[in-house]
């Protein structure tokens, strides 16, 4: 069962870094921008999608850290479903990983 403020927590959390912000999501959630890239989207408090390179998706797979995403396996994108409470911070976690992807791009 997910943590029932998950989305709530994961949201205040990221809204905190620099120039990010919020917006519904096309499939339902709510999808966390940098600038205008999608860093990732939140499917309420049960499911986190988000986009990585390639080769970094297919070592966080590996790793056990995420799952192939659960509709585009065969992408850069990652599912992470939220369970338990150390779930959140591993889903933060994995945005900020995300996050720091499209800083280091828009700085270089």
């Amino acid at each position: 069962m997910a943590v029932q403020d998950a989305s709530q927590r994961i949201q205040a959390e990221v809204l905190s870094w620099p120039e990010m912000s919020a917006h519904p999501h096309r499939f339902g959630g709510v999808e966390f921008q940098y600038g205008t890239r999608e860093i990732g989207h939140l499917h309420g408090n049960r499911l986190l999608d988000v986009p990585f390179p390639s080769k970094l998706r297919d070592e966080l797979v590996a790793a056990g850290r995420a799952e192939p995403h659960h509709v585009l396996p065969e992408s850069g994108w990652i599912s992470f479903h939220i369970r338990v409470e150390a779930d959140v911070d591993a889903a933060i976690a994995l945005l900020r990983e995300s996050y720091e992807i499209a800083a280091k791009q828009k700085a270089g």
